[in-house]
């Protein structure tokens, strides 16, 4: 193996990580959660507090 063939082989598996991150972003199992992530900033800020450990006082 010479070092054109190693040159290949991390392309090659540089490709597929990219498609593997691609299908996982756009794949229908993701969709809710980036929608959630997405409407947080206009979340009501009393429910935010809620949600988080540190406003139980």
């Amino acid at each position: 193996m010479d070092i054109n063939d190693l040159r290949s082989l991390v392309t090659v598996a540089g490709l597929l990580c990219f498609l593997a991150i691609v299908a996982w972003a756009y794949g229908k199992a993701s969709k809710k959660g980036f929608d959630e992530a997405a409407n947080l900033p206009f979340a009501d800020q009393d429910e935010r507090e809620g949600d988080s450990p540190s406003s139980k006082r």
